[in-house]
């Protein structure tokens, strides 16, 4: 069978990836366990060298995922199965309207489209995110069956791609899932343009010895998850059993509630040998009014029901990210 990563080549793209190459099948729209022999990344840019992980089964293409004809060309077989992360980020996405409605919301109905097209059932996993959720009359702690009224514009995407998957399963043009992401830990590299994008600069930072910025003040709380169990928990919604998810098909995915503060103290227990950087905090009112906008709690029955994955402690995600890239 064929596998599509849509936003392939990002950091959860490729993680991902490298697990579904370890794993080597999945289920199929035939019902049984077939293996992968073709895993295709799709993202806006591909990397500039191929990764040492990628081997033979693995395709990269670039393009514009608010193109019809391109995706349609990405979903060319019946044996199929869609991951789509492709996505405009939080922050971009507020300072950019045209661009996220063009990405998040015209690019996801491309790709259900797609999927749609072809003669059989394939399984789509679609990444969404607690920013569905937020407004005045929003519940201190939000769980699968929370009200969404978004209060950014990455968030009302996100939303409405998470009622065209249930839509499009309940019409039986394909077999779709939403995983709903907390904020993901630690993401190696660069900042990017989303709000929460300062929480994993809160680790990688002082980890790499250099000065951290943090734009909210150290009470804010915010749920998160490490990458691990993101990538186990996609992987887990695909296999999940399509009777067991119901008319509801988007499940929050286990997370931690932790403030800003929990966070440090977790980095300085993990890291109470080395020689961190400086964390320093300058105020952001545009970040700090999207954080404040954002759930505070969340609760995950039915992903536990499931079994999608979470880790340990947030003090194991932290220990994770070392042994994985420092």
């Amino acid at each position: 069978m064929k596998v599509v990563i849509t936003g392939g080549t990002g950091f959860i793209g490729q993680r991902l990836a490298q697990a579904l190459l370890e794993k080597g099948g999945l289920t199929a729209p035939s019902g049984s366990q077939e293996p992968i022999d073709e895993l295709l990344l799709f993202d806006v840019a591909a990397p500039s060298q191929r990764p040492a992980w990628a081997d033979e089964r693995v395709k990269i293409r670039s393009g514009d995922i608010s193109d019809p004809a391109q995706v349609r060309a990405l979903v060319d077989r019946d044996d199929i199965s869609v991951f789509h992360l492709a996505s405009v980020v939080s922050g971009g996405g507020e300072k950019d309207f045209d661009l996220a409605m063009r990405v998040n919301l015209t690019g996801g109905l491309n790709v259900f489209e797609a999927c749609r097209a072809r003669a059989s059932l394939p399984r789509v996993v679609f990444a969404s995110s607690i920013a569905v959720f937020g407004g005045a009359g929003m519940a201190p702690v939000v769980g699968d069956h929370a009200k969404q009224t978004p209060e950014t514009t990455y968030g009302t995407t996100k939303a409405i791609c998470e009622l065209l998957v249930n839509d499009y399963t309940r019409k039986g043009f394909f077999d779709g899932r939403a995983a709903r992401l907390p904020t993901v830990i630690v993401r190696p590299g660069k900042p990017n343009a989303a709000a929460s994008s300062f929480v994993s600069g809160l680790f990688r930072e002082p980890l790499n010895g250099e000065v951290c910025r943090i734009p909210v003040s150290e009470d804010t709380v915010m749920p998160v998850l490490g990458y691990r169990s993101i990538v186990g928990g996609f992987i887990a919604l695909h296999e999940a059993d399509s009777a067991a998810l119901g008319d509801d098909r988007a499940v929050s995915l286990p997370s931690f509630t932790v403030t800003v503060r929990d966070m440090i103290d977790a980095l300085q227990r993990v890291a109470k040998d080395r020689k961190l950087g400086e964390i320093v905090f300058e105020p952001d009112p545009f970040i700090q009014q999207i954080c404040d906008g954002w759930p505070k709690d969340a609760s995950y029955e039915r992903a536990t029901k499931l079994g999608l994955p979470r880790d340990a402690s947030l003090e194991a995600i932290v220990k994770n990210y070392i042994e994985d890239y420092l």
